[in-house]
């Protein structure tokens, strides 16, 4: 059985200087962790250091973006190979915040996982709704549609974990109910199967939309909820340790 998986997501947070001294005041509060997988997802700039000050720990090293190409005339981008040679190990592919401020569509999401995927890195595929599209009742159209298009032609299960983020959750300070969880990840479950089989049950589903440390036992309890993908509360180490080693 896979272990749980609890992801960092610094977003445009943290100098070089700042993501080193987290690290260093979060490392010997997780060193005995071993029942589940940690990951840390700093900007591109942080990704060479925090890299380097994690390597041999218990902490996988994450992305939060990668282009589809992996060289070229782009200016600004960051491509998979050099991600991959950079010890990064999962890349966040699909994020709300991408779709919405830098107008990612499923196409070009679609583009980014095969991308990665055909450099041997994990992929976190972020699927959600926003709060309009929920209030119509559209939301499981929506994770179809995303689920559809973002994995066309993904062949490779055994690289993908699923993060839901109900875009009206993330950052806002509220948390979808126990049952809107379930019920998302139950559904998400279910396509993915139809997608790929009986392998879908191996693949994680994450949970994202302001976890923290009072609220991580209760989402981990959810069926199907394989961990969380943690944004405002990772970014102090002693909020996110707590995550981190919330007792079953």
């Amino acid at each position: 059985m896979y272990s749980k998986f609890i992801v960092a997501n610094w977003k445009m947070h943290k100098t070089i200087s700042e993501a080193l001294s987290f690290i260093d005041d979060f490392i010997p509060m997780v060193k005995d962790i071993k029942d589940r997988e940690i990951g840390i997802a700093p900007t591109f700039l942080c990704i060479a250091s925090v890299g380097k000050a994690i390597k041999d720990t218990n902490i996988k090293l994450c992305a939060q973006n990668a282009f589809y190409e992996n060289k070229g005339a782009y200016t600004g981008e960051i491509s998979p190979s050099m991600l991959k040679d950079a010890g990064v190990e999962y890349v966040i592919i699909g994020h709300s915040e991408r779709r919405k401020y830098f107008n990612e569509t499923d196409e070009v999401i679609n583009k980014k996982i095969d991308a990665c995927v055909k450099e041997d890195l994990n992929v976190i595929f972020c699927i959600g709704e926003t709060l309009e599209e929920r209030q119509k009742d559209k939301t499981t159209e929506i994770l179809k549609t995303q689920i559809i298009k973002g994995l066309d032609k993904i062949n490779s299960p055994e690289t993908l974990t699923i993060a839901y983020e109900p875009v009206w959750a993330i950052g806002t300070g509220v948390v979808a109910t126990e049952s809107q969880i379930a019920e998302a990840h139950s559904f998400i479950r279910n396509q993915l199967r139809e997608i790929y089989g009986k392998v879908a049950d191996k693949i994680r589903i994450l949970y994202g939309g302001s976890v923290t440390p009072e609220n991580i036992k209760t989402i981990m309890t959810i069926d199907n909820v394989d961990g969380v993908l943690v944004g405002g509360a990772s970014l102090d180490p002693v909020k996110f340790a707590k995550i981190v080693k919330y007792e079953f």
